[in-house]
C-alpha cells in the first residue's frame, strides 16, 4: 500500500448532459465532462464558454457611480486639475495603477500616481497621505485596488477639501467610505453582471467608460494583475486574461519586454502560467521589500535602456525575496511545531519581532500548505505596538467572515474569504488567536482539515492522447474556479521507473494499461522510488500535458499525487549489505521477523524495538500485522509458518529478504538410483569405517561428501543400516520402507521446495505465491463470518 497526500473525490457528471453536449458540439464526453465540472452544463454556457467570437464585455456603466466618476474625472481633466492615483503594492495594485495612469495621461490629464509604503505606511489610504496630496495641490483621489474599507481616511478627505473615487474589489464591510464615488462589482445594490473583478479589472471598467471604447492596448496589463491576483478565471476576468495573453504574445511594453528576456521567456509562448510564475512574483518583489514605484516605472516605461535597468533592479529584489522567504518560513514551521501545535490550533496564529511584513504572505500560504489550518502570520514591532498581518485559509474556513466578527481589535482589516490582510495591537494577538480558535472548533469538523483534491475524472492510458490533451485546451487560459483539469488513472501497471534530477529528488515513471504507456513527471516525488515495487498497480493523479522534444511530441502526466491500495512485496532477496537495506525501508510501522534465533544479532541493531522471533505456528498467529510493513528477515523453516504468520491479516507491504546462510536447493539430491547403487556398494563392501572411504566414493561417483553422509543418514533412520563406532554396515533384518519415511528426506524436500518457491522464484512468481496465501486467509475469515452469521 501508498496513502495519497490528500483526499481524492472525482466529481460525478450527469452522463446524459454530456451525451447532449459532446453531440451537439462535436467534442468528446472528456471536454463535454471538464465543461460540466465548471458549470457550463448546458449546450449554450458550454458554446459560450468555448467560442470567443460569442463573448462581449459588459458596459461598464452597469456598475454603480460609474457615470458620476467619469464625469468627475472629465471635469478634473477640463479644468487642469491634479488628479492622485492611489494604488497598493502587490502586482493587482501596480497593474491597476498603471493601467488608470496610461488612460488619464493619453486623455491629458495632470496625474501622479501614489503607492504606500508596505513598511512605513501599511495597507490602504491614509490621512498622511491624503494630506500629503493637499498639500502638493491634488483635488482628486482615485484609489485603485485599495479603499473599500477606508471609512476614517474618507472623512479625512472630505475634511481636506478632496473629491474621492474608490475603485476596489475587496469584500465590501458593514461600513462604506462617504466618498464622492465608489465603483465596485460586490456592492449590495450593484446591478454588475460579473462581481468578480480583480483590482485591475475595476480599473480597466473605468478606463473603458473614459475611453468611451473598450481599451484593447491596456488589456495585456489587465491580464497580468487578473492572474497574480488570483480571482475566478470566468466570464469577464477570463475575456481579459484570454484577450491579454494574446496581446502579451506581440507586445512592445518595454518594460514587459524586459522581463521577458530576464526571465529567459519566449513571448510567442507567454500563457497564464508564464504571468503567475514570472512575471507576477517579480511584480510583486518590489513592493515586498521596499517601495512598488519601480514595477509601476517598469511597466510605464518609454525607453528600452531604462526598462532594462528596472528590470534588473526588481529581478534582484525577486531572488532577494526568494531568500528571505525561505528563511523565514522554516522559522514559522519551527514556531508552529514548538509553540503552537496544529493539535491544539485549528487556526495558526504566530508572530515575531522582524519577520518582513512583506512577505509574510507567502509565509502564511507555506504553513496552509504544510498543516492545512488557516493561518495568520504576524510582524511585531515593538516600538509602535503593532502587530501587521497576513492571512490565508483552507476552504471551510471563510476567513473574511470569521476576521469580520473580530473588527473591534482589527482597526485596519480586508480581504476575501480565503485571505485577508489585517493590523493589531500586540496587546490582542492572544485574543485574536483565542477567539478564532473557539470560532474554528464550532465551525470545523475533523474531515475539514484534511486536504481534499477534487479530480475531473478518471481516464484510462489510452485516452491519455495527444487529441485528447490537445483538445483540453480549448479550456485555457487556467486559474482559479477553471483549474487545469486533474485527472486520475486508476491502478496501471509501472512499466520503468527512476529517479532524475541532480540530487535524484525527482521521478520519472511510464505507466501502462492494455498496450498503451504514458509518461509521467513527478517533481519532488523522488522519495517515492523506494516506496512503489515492481509488480505494483499505482492509481496515480495529476495535469496532463505534450511534452515536445526533439520534435517529437508525446503525452505525459505532471504527477500531483500517488497511491497504490493493494499491499506491496518488495524483493529485497539479493540485497547483501544490511545497511543499504534499511536505508530503503520506511521509518513508520515497520516489524522486523526472524524465524532462526541464530540470525537475530544480524538483524537487530536495524530493527530496534521492532524485531519479532516466531518460532511456533502460536508466535505466527498471535502477532498483529495489519497495516504494517513486514520485514521477513530470513527464511522459515516451513510454509506453514508463513501461513499462519499472515492469515487473517492485511499487512501494507512485505520486504522479502528471507536470508538463508546455507542453501539445500543447490546441494544435490540424491536420486533412487543414487540411493540404489550405495545400498549395493554397502551390501558388497561393507562393512567399513565411513570416514575413511568417503572421500573415494565421492571422487569415484562425482557426488560431494554431503549427499554422501545425507544417504548415511537416510539409511540410518530407516534402519536400512548400522552405523556403530564410525563403521557402516546393513541391517539384515530390515523390512521395506520408503524414502519418504525418513525424516531427514522429507526435511531436505521441504526444504529445496521452500527455497524453489521463495528464495528462486521470480519476483512475479513470489508475489503470486503471497497472494494466494493473504488471499486464502480473507477466504477462510469470510467463512468463518458467514458460519457465525
Amino acid at each position: 500500500m501508498l496513502h495519497s497526500k490528500t483526499r481524492w473525490i472525482v466529481r460525478q457528471s450527469d452522463e446524459n448532459k454530456v451525451k447532449d453536449i459532446a453531440d451537439t458540439l462535436k467534442i468528446s464526453p472528456v471536454l463535454a465532462t471538464l465543461l460540466i465540472n465548471r458549470g457550463m452544463d448546458t449546450v449554450e454556457s458550454a458554446r459560450y464558454f468555448l467560442l470567443d467570437k460569442e463573448q462581449q464585455f459588459h458596459d461598464p456603466f452597469l456598475l454603480k457611480d460609474m457615470d458620476v466618476a467619469v464625469n468627475r474625472i472629465k471635469k478634473a481633466i477640463k479644468d487642469n486639475e491634479l488628479i492622485l492615483i492611489f494604488g497598493d503594492y502587490d502586482a493587482d495594485g501596480v497593474t491597476s495603477t498603471t493601467v488608470m495612469m496610461r488612460t488619464l495621461q493619453d486623455m491629458g490629464a495632470e496625474v501622479q500616481f501614489y503607492i504606500p509604503n508596505r513598511f512605513t505606511e501599511g495597507y490602504g489610504p491614509n490621512i498622511p497621505a491624503f494630506q500629503y496630496a493637499a498639500d502638493i495641490g491634488v483635488s482628486l483621489i482615485i484609489t485603485v485596488d485599495t479603499g473599500i474599507a477606508a471609512v476614517d481616511e474618507a472623512a479625512a478627505a472630505k475634511e481636506l477639501g478632496l473629491d474621492l473615487i474608490i475603485t476596489d474589489h475587496h469584500e465590501p464591510g458593514p461600513v462604506l467610505p462617504d466618498a464622492f464615488a465608489i465603483i465596485h462589482p460586490k456592492l449590495l445594490d450593484s446591478a454588475y453582471p460579473f462581481r468578480d473583478l480583480a483590482g485591475v479589472g475595476v480599473a480597466f471598467k473605468l478606463a473603458h467608460a473614459l475611453y468611451g471604447q473598450l481599451p484593447e492596448h491596456l488589456l495585456e496589463i489587465a491580464a497580468i494583475g487578473t492572474v497574480a491576483d488570483l480571482v475566478p478565471l470566468k466570464g469577464e476576468n477570463r475575456l481579459i486574461v484570454k484577450q491579454g495573453i494574446k496581446r502579451l504574445q506581440v507586445t512592445d511594453n518595454h518594460g514587459l519586454n524586459a522581463l521577458f528576456k530576464l526571465a529567459s521567456v519566449e513571448k510567442s509562448a507567454v500563457d497564464e502560467e508564464t504571468i503567475g510564475f514570472m512575471i507576477g512574483p517579480r511584480l510583486n518583489a518590489a513592493g515586498r521589500l521596499d517601495s512598488a514605484e519601480p514595477a509601476v516605472e517598469l511597466l510605464m516605461a518609454t525607453d528600452a535602456n531604462e526598462a532594462t535597468g528596472l528590470a534588473e533592479e526588481i529581478d534582484r529584489m525577486n531572488k532577494e525575496r526568494q531568500a528571505i522567504v525561505a528563511e523565514l518560513a522554516d522559522d514559522a514551521i519551527r514556531e508552529v511545531e514548538e509553540r503552537y501545535p496544529v493539535e491544539e490550533n485549528p487556526v495558526i496564529v504566530i508572530g515575531k519581532e522582524g519577520w518582513n511584513p512583506g512577505v509574510i504572505g507567502i509565509v502564511a500560504s507555506r504553513l496552509v500548505e504544510k498543516f492545512y489550518r488557516p493561518a495568520i502570520v504576524l510582524s511585531f514591532d515593538s516600538d509602535k505596538n503593532q502587530a501587521k498581518g497576513s492571512a490565508r485559509s483552507i476552504a471551510a474556513f471563510d476567513l473574511f467572515k470569521n476576521l469580520s466578527e473580530c473588527r473591534d481589535i482589527l482597526p485596519h482589516f480586508g480581504g476575501h474569504p480565503m485571505a485577508a490582510g489585517m493590523t493589531l495591537q500586540l496587546s490582542d494577538v492572544d485574543e485574536l488567536r483565542d477567539r478564532l480558535k473557539k470560532q474554528a472548533n464550532e465551525l470545523l469538523t475533523e474531515e475539514d482539515f484534511i486536504p481534499v483534491t477534487t479530480l475531473d475524472g478518471e481516464i484510462d492510458v489510452k485516452q491519455a492522447d495527444l487529441p485528447t490533451i490537445q483538445e483540453m485546451q480549448k479550456l485555457a487560459p487556467f486559474g482559479v474556479e477553471n483549474p487545469k483539469p486533474r485527472m486520475l488513472i486508476n491502478e496501471a501497471m509501472v512499466s520503468s521507473m527512476r529517479k532524475i534530477g541532480s540530487n535524484q529528488t525527482h521521478l520519472k515513471l511510464t505507466v501502462e494499461n492494455d498496450g498503451a504507456t504514458l509518461d509521467g513527471i513527478g517533481f519532488g516525488f523522488g522519495h517515492l522510488y523506494d516506496h512503489i515495487s515492481a509488480e505494483a498497480k499505482v492509481s496515480i493523479i495529476g495535469e496532463l500535458s505534450i511534452n515536445e522534444w526533439n520534435n517529437i511530441r508525446k503525452p505525459q502526466i505532471f504527477l500531483q499525487d500517488v497511491a497504490i491500495s493493494d499491499w506491496q512485496l518488495f524483493d529485497i532477496r539479493g540485497v547483501k549489505q544490511i545497511e543499504k537495506l534499511n536505508g530503503a525501508l520506511p521509518v513508520e510501522k515497520n516489524m522486523w521477523i526472524v524465524f532462526n534465533e541464530d540470525n537475530v544479532q544480524k538483524f537487530s541493531p536495524y530493527a530496534a524495538d521492532n524485531l519479532f522471533i516466531i518460532k511456533t505456528a502460536s508466535d505466527a498467529e498471535k502477532l498483529d500485522m495489519d497495516g504494517s510493513h513486514v520485514i521477513l528477515g530470513d527464511l522459515p523453516y516451513s510454509k506453514d509458518l508463513l501461513v499462519s504468520l499472515f492469515s487473517g491479516k492485511i499487512p501494507a507491504r512485505i520486504y522479502a529478504h528471507l536470508y538463508k546462510e546455507d542453501s539445500a536447493y543447490f546441494s544435490m539430491m540424491p536420486t533412487r538410483d543414487h540411493f540404489k547403487w550405495y545400498y549395493a556398494l554397502i551390501a558388497k563392501k561393507g562393512p567399513f569405517e565411513l570416514k575413511m572411504r568417503i572421500n573415494d566414493i565421492a571422487k569415484f561417483k562425482g557426488w560431494s561428501i554431503d549427499a554422501i553422509e545425507f544417504m548415511s543418514k537416510v539409511f540410518f533412520e530407516l534402519d536400512f543400516v548400522k552405523i556403530e563406532n564410525g563403521m557402516i554396515s546393513l541391517n539384515k533384518t530390515v523390512s521395506k520402507r520408503d524414502l519418504s519415511d525418513s525424516q531427514t528426506y522429507r526435511y531436505k524436500q521441504e526444504q529445496m521446495a521452500l527455497e524453489n518457491d521463495l528464495l528462486y522464484s521470480s519476483s512475479s512468481q513470489l508475489k503470486g505465491w503471497f497472494d494466494e496465501v493473504l488471499h486464502m486467509a480473507v477466504e477462510i475469515e469470510e467463512a468463518m463470518e458467514e458460519e457465525w452469521t
